[in-house]
């Protein structure tokens, strides 16, 4: 078995799937959904600056999204959607227990661990990260 083709692939499958995560994340808020409900909604949730952090928040999701998918900058987008996800486990889930059926902190959880991964192992060699790093 070739352990870097291995790694390589498990990150690029990570990425890939936190990527669509995101996007269609980005992409319900602001086309499904639409920012004035998602800022009515972080309002609810005592978000603070609450149209301002709906603005900020999809476009990171969609954009971030769309980086990990293609691999480009990867690890700061990854921090950056980490941070993101880490503030919502703090003001959205923390206080609903564990499971995601009732707001808890499961599904946050797990995404944050799998960016984290992606923060410390970085993109891998299947991604714009690295084929910027060989030119």
């Amino acid at each position: 078995m070739n352990r870097p083709v291995v790694r390589d692939f498990t990150l690029l499958l990570v990425r890939f799937v936190l990527g669509v995560v995101f996007v269609a994340r980005g992409y319900q808020h602001w086309f499904v959904d639409g920012i004035d409900a998602v800022a009515a909604q972080f309002g609810a949730w005592n978000i603070p600056q609450a149209k301002f952090s709906a603005y900020l928040a999809s476009s990171v999701e969609l954009i971030g999204g769309a980086l990990l998918i293609i691999g480009l900058m990867t690890t700061v987008v990854a921090g950056i959607l980490l941070l993101q996800v880490a503030l919502a486990l703090y003001f959205v889930h923390v206080n609903n227990g564990f499971f995601v059926e009732s707001g808890g902190v499961e599904y946050p959880a797990v995404l944050c661990i799998a960016l984290l991964i992606v923060v410390v192992f970085g993109a891998g060699r299947a991604s714009l990260d690295e084929v910027l790093n060989r030119a």
